[in-house]
Formats: C-alpha cells, sequence, structure tokens
C-alpha cells in the first residue's frame, strides 16, 4: 500500500467521470462538535395500514395495492417526469430551456414492511433483480425513452419519505449529467484503448485487492479509487456488460449476493440500518451499440463516524471540489472484516 497516501493530503481522479476528490487523511482524528443525527431503533411492523405501498392499502390517489408477494411495480403517482409534457424550447440569449418526458415508476421490493435489502435473502433479492431488467428492457424499448436511471433511496437522513423497501426509475428523452460524463469517458477511453475503461480498471483492483470488500466468481464489490463519500462502494460485474439484461441467471443470483453482502456489511458497522443512496448506471438505451459501456451499481452512504454522525457536503464542497477524510482503503478495511 502507498503509505503517501494514508498520510498526506492529495487529490484522486475519478477516471469515469474526469472529476477530482480531494483526500485529507490527516483530518480523520479531529473532534467532532458538530450535527448528530437522531437514530431511530423503531421496530417496524410487517404490515402498516397507514403505508401506501404496503400490499392491499389504498394509496393517495385512491388505487388499491394489489395482495402483492414479492415485487411490486407502478407508476409513480408523483412523477417528477411527464410522459405527455408539451413540447417546447427557450432560446433567448443566455435564457435556454428544452422540455423533458419520461416515466417514472416505483418498486417495492418486499411486501414486508420491516425489511430493508439487507434484510431479505439472495432468492428475494434476485427477484428484484429480475425485475430491474424487465424494467430496463421495457422502458428502454420505449423510442421516447433515452436513458433509464434505476435507484434506491434509504433513510429519513437520505430523504427517503416512505420507511418501505422500495425504489425507483426515472426513465427520460435526454441523458442526465452523470450519465453523459460517464458516457463520454467510457466512450473516450474505449476509443483509444478498445477495451473497457471500467473493466481494466476492475482487474487492477481485483489483483492489488487494496479496495475490493468481497468478490463471488462474477461481481466484485470494492471502494473505488476516488470515492467521495466515506463509505462509497460499487458493484460491478467482471466481464464487460453494457447493461443488465445481458447478464445470465447465474449471474444475476451473484449479483444479488454482492447485494447481500455489502448492505448487511453496512447494517454492522455502525449497528443500525444503514442509509444510503444507489444507482445503476448503465448503457444508454438511445439506439447506439453503447459497446464501450460497462455497467456498474453505486453506494452512496453519508454516515461518517457513527450512525449519528453523518458527512455533510458543504463549503468547499459545494464551491470547490469533494473531500474526504478516511481514506477508500480504510474504508475498505472496515467493511472487509465484516464480511
Amino acid at each position: 500500500m502507498n503509505t503517501d497516501l494514508q498520510d498526506y493530503s492529495h487529490k484522486r481522479l475519478n477516471i469515469l467521470t474526469g472529476e477530482w476528490v480531494l483526500v485529507s487523511p490527516h483530518r480523520a482524528k479531529r473532534p467532532w462538535q458538530g450535527q448528530n443525527e437522531v437514530l431511530s431503533n423503531q421496530v417496524r411492523p410487517t404490515h402498516d395500514p397507514s403505508c401506501y405501498l404496503c400490499a392491499g392499502n389504498t394509496r393517495i390517489n385512491g388505487k388499491v395495492n394489489p395482495d402483492y408477494k414479492d415485487v411490486f411495480v407502478f407508476t409513480n403517482d408523483f412523477a417528477a417526469l411527464q410522459s405527455n409534457s408539451k413540447s417546447f424550447a427557450l432560446d433567448n440569449g443566455l435564457l435556454i430551456a428544452e422540455s423533458e418526458t419520461g416515466i417514472c415508476k416505483v418498486i417495492c421490493f418486499s411486501p414486508d414492511h420491516s425489511k430493508s435489502l439487507a434484510d431479505m435473502d439472495v432468492d428475494a433479492i434476485t427477484k428484484v433483480v429480475k425485475v430491474w431488467q424487465k424494467e430496463y428492457q421495457l422502458l428502454g424499448a420505449n423510442q421516447a425513452i433515452n436513458n433509464v436511471q434505476i435507484f434506491e433511496n434509504k433513510g429519513a437522513v437520505m430523504g427517503c419519505s416512505n420507511p418501505h423497501p422500495h425504489g425507483q426509475i426515472w426513465s427520460q428523452s435526454t441523458l442526465p449529467n452523470e450519465v453523459e460524463k460517464k458516457d463520454n469517458q467510457q466512450n473516450a477511453y474505449y476509443s483509444k484503448n478498445k477495451s473497457s475503461l471500467l473493466g481494466d480498471y476492475l482487474k487492477q483492483e481485483i489483483e492489488t485487492k487494496e479496495r475490493v470488500v468481497f468478490e463471488n466468481d462474477d461481481f466484485v464489490v470494492l471502494i473505488p479509487f476516488w470515492a467521495v463519500w466515506p463509505f462509497e462502494a460499487m458493484i460491478a460485474p467482471k466481464k464487460q456488460y453494457k447493461d443488465i439484461t445481458q447478464i445470465s441467471e447465474k449471474e444475476s443470483r451473484a449479483y444479488a449476493e454482492a447485494i447481500s453482502v455489502l448492505t448487511k456489511a453496512y447494517d454492522a458497522l455502525f449497528e443500525c440500518s444503514f442509509p444510503y443512496s444507489s444507482g445503476i448506471h448503465q448503457a444508454p438505451t438511445n439506439g447506439k451499440d453503447n459497446k464501450h459501456w460497462h455497467w456498474h451499481m453505486s453506494f452512496y452512504p453519508p454516515l461518517l463516524r457513527s450512525a449519528t454522525v453523518k458527512k455533510f457536503m458543504v463549503g468547499y464542497e459545494m464551491f470547490g471540489t469533494p473531500q474526504r477524510d478516511i481514506t477508500a482503503e480504510q474504508a475498505a478495511q472496515r467493511l472487509r472484516d465484516l464480511v
């Protein structure tokens, strides 16, 4: 291990976005006198009559959820994107705007209100993976949809308005900022090297093992070298696949195992239901071959020192560059010890 990276301030390059993160390992020992989050130890029931995502309950728009047993998908009642939005554009000097259309869905991972992905077994998570695959294919086949973003916000600290285990899909007509950056970076690398940017990176990580948390035959869980959030993690297939529909039945289960291992380690880290935002970045559904893409799933958890102390993105991070204290290698070791 490069000890300079553990002792001195430095910058690390995110090869997928082309952006930098400032790492300040010497600050990790500073005392904390800032805000402490309120930790809820409330035990949730398996079914909550007031929850609009539980089976058999009535949602705010009057529709009744079916008595689902596994995974349930429906169109978001409060969608951020409208499928029937008027087409328009504004080009008035430096005032520029365009209309945007899309389809937003909600995916309930389980009918059990008390669970999260960390509490579900691998078979149950595999069913979620299969629904992700189906929805990516279904939405991506729509000519009006050029990107399908699958994500989950877990925990009130991440702005999640409902504790029922669920995620979302926002699909839209254009590429969002983060996807466009990763599209450009991967395409530039593939054009020059005729190989996958992320694939070549994973080979280097698997060889050194410094930031690998867990791996099976098909997937690797690691803390990216350029991680911004304290315990940020990535799950990626070892083979280059441009989207999740290309993985086999066996690989789908291996992917579910990777999710299970990581989320369980998260919960064990600070002995709490670990909050995070996670998302799958995969090839746009824009009709191009996108052979430069290597899909991956990222987890951005905010907790820093304990279940009640989180990382704030303020000040320098907002006006300069993202910054972290604990190094990626230290974070990986702490999670690896819990696997």
